[in-house]
């Protein structure tokens, strides 16, 4: 064990790599930067009125996620959790980790598959946590074939460079649409992920419905509720299109209000306040006040709480944005909007 070192996070305790620099060399693949990744994982999950889940984890690292829920989840929730990593050293870790957090249950079970194959040679799962390093590309189909019906589906992509605009070539390859290089940038990219995830869905007569997406730091994260049937399929396709030339891409909501509500009462992270606050105005993008007073020459930016007042006081809703520090969510017009950072505060 001389190339790990014990860490805790949440209530477990993990053997994780030394190695600082986060790459596909580490002996066993582990991201720190991650971890709010995986602490909404387990508040979506208790936040949701499902027990009896059968959990699947197809790229499973350090096993740190699955130690996680089985700790963390309320009593009830997990039927059964698999856990797979193609990598021997990282089933080893896993069971190295199991171990020193003292779980030992006939409810989780460790397999050394290709990820696909792991999924496609199951029974099926409520509960699919698609985290890899990069795209989820290659791991979407065998995911939504093996998601069964009112189950939850997690994706992960940190190829944002792509998805925000930097490479709008490798997006197009990827993800079948034009991505925006503005301030929208990271919204834009990840409604560009969920029609993809929807996409590979339908074929399958599955309806995948985002029920709470972010953005943060290198990574985009969706978590999807499945219906099946063709006609539900197809009311999630007729929701997509373009914003700004930019898409084609989801333009439905992104959260369910209640979940976002319940997930930011458990914790006293501030991004998940923010976002329960956007739950509750739906809009395609968001209005950049530093922008808007720059390219209108607006030398005094008002206060934020100063501005979302007077928005509120118009009639119209209004929210911070996790996408942005500068962000307003808001059904104003812009021109409005323009008329009350043009008087002074």
């Amino acid at each position: 064990m001389s190339q790990f070192e014990k860490i805790a996070e949440g209530k477990a305790l993990v053997f994780v790599p030394k190695e600082k620099k986060v790459s596909k060399k580490l002996p066993v693949f582990y991201n720190p930067a991650m971890k709010l990744n995986r602490d909404v994982s387990v508040l979506l999950l208790n936040s949701l009125d499902k027990k009896d889940m059968q959990i699947a984890l197809p790229l499973a690292g350090t096993g740190i996620r699955g130690a996680r829920l089985f700790l963390e989840l309320k009593k009830g929730k997990i039927k059964s959790l698999n856990i797979n990593d193609y990598s021997e050293n990282a089933a080893r870790i896993i069971r190295q980790n199991l171990k020193l957090n003292k779980i030992k249950t006939k409810k989780i079970t460790i397999t050394r598959k290709d990820a696909n194959m792991f999924l496609l040679e199951s029974s099926g799962f409520d509960y699919i946590d698609i985290d890899p390093f990069g795209t989820p590309n290659y791991f979407l189909d065998s995911a939504v074939k093996r998601l069964a019906r009112d189950g939850i589906l997690a994706v992960t992509a940190t190829d944002t460079s792509a998805l925000a605009g930097t490479f709008p070539s490798a997006c197009e390859r990827k993800y079948w649409a034009a991505p925006l290089r503005n301030e929208l940038k990271h919204e834009i990219g990840l409604r560009i992920l969920i029609r993809k995830v929807q996409l590979i869905a339908a074929q399958f007569e599955k309806a995948l419905t985002p029920i709470y997406c972010y953005s943060d730091q290198h990574y985009m994260r969706a978590f999807f509720y499945c219906e099946k049937g063709k006609h539900r399929a197809d009311e999630i396709i007729e929701q997509h299109g373009y914003y700004e030339n930019a898409g084609p891409m989801w333009l439905g909501r992104l959260w369910d209000r209640k979940l976002a509500s319940a997930i930011a009462k458990q914790s006293d992270e501030r991004i998940l306040r923010i976002i329960a606050e956007e739950a509750g105005v739906n809009t395609v993008g968001f209005h950049d006040i530093h922008l808007m007073c720059k390219k209108n020459k607006i030398s005094r930016i008002p206060k934020t709480k100063d501005i979302m007042k007077e928005i509120r006081e118009k009639g119209y809703g209004v929210s911070e944005t996790h996408f942005s520090p500068s962000g307003l969510r808001s059904d104003i017009p812009q021109k409005d909007l323009l008329k009350l950072l043009s008087k002074a505060f």
